[in-house]
């Protein structure tokens, strides 16, 4: 896997090339200290995946984002950041970013999570998900015809977020569990997607 780490502290910058290139699947092909930087050199390299941190100068991670993947939509990027903030989780994940996870994890875990986005899913820290969860408890007006979802569709979907499991939204919906999990099922078949963060994530980028 091909790797740009994106951060505006050489410390980091270097301290993730150690721990990347310590790994046979991982390739750093370049180091940039901001989203501008990113950009010229995602024209350059044009990495597999960029790992990116949100607060820097000249061009932050959310602006860097949306432009790699209007520019490259095939780049996968990551946010590796400090800062477990809701409105910049909302805007990295709405600008496309496949994942959020904090500096404060273990160096193996950051390196798995990097695996797993690599191989198509979508990854959060558990922190970070317990915010998306919070977020999407406080809601938002939903566009459900143009994705074609009915209204008890979209109640799933809002319930999946807030992190509730089956038997959960069964019992606050007056439904089966099995009927839930149709519904759950249905939702990710019509979405295109592969499991409950995901849909999680999409009511984020599409209906907040």
């Amino acid at each position: 896997m091909r790797v740009l780490i994106v951060d505006d502290d050489a410390l980091i910058r270097d301290s993730l090339k150690m721990i990347l290139e310590m790994e046979e699947d991982f390739q750093v092909v370049g180091l940039a200290a901001n989203g501008e930087e990113a950009l010229e050199l995602c024209r350059k390299e044009l990495p597999d995946l960029v790992l990116m941190d949100i607060r820097m100068p000249v061009m932050d991670g959310v602006v860097g984002t949306r432009k790699i993947k209007a520019l490259y939509p095939q780049v996968r990027v990551v946010i590796l950041t400090t800062f477990r903030d809701e409105e910049y989780i909302k805007e990295a994940l709405k600008n496309g970013a496949e994942g959020y996870i904090l500096k404060s994890q273990p160096a193996d875990s950051i390196v798995e999570s990097l695996r797993a986005v690599d191989k198509g899913n979508i990854v959060l820290e558990r922190d970070v998900a317990s915010s998306l969860s919070a977020m999407l408890r406080d809601g938002g007006k939903t566009q459900c015809a143009r994705y074609a979802l009915t209204e008890r569709e979209m109640e799933v979907l809002s319930l999946v977020g807030q992190g509730l499991s089956n038997r959960e939204i069964a019992e606050k919906l007056f439904l089966s569990e099995g009927t839930v999990r149709n519904y759950v099922t249905a939702l990710l078949e019509k979405l295109g997607l592969r499991d409950r963060t995901q849909l999680a994530i999409f009511y984020v980028r599409h209906f907040e």
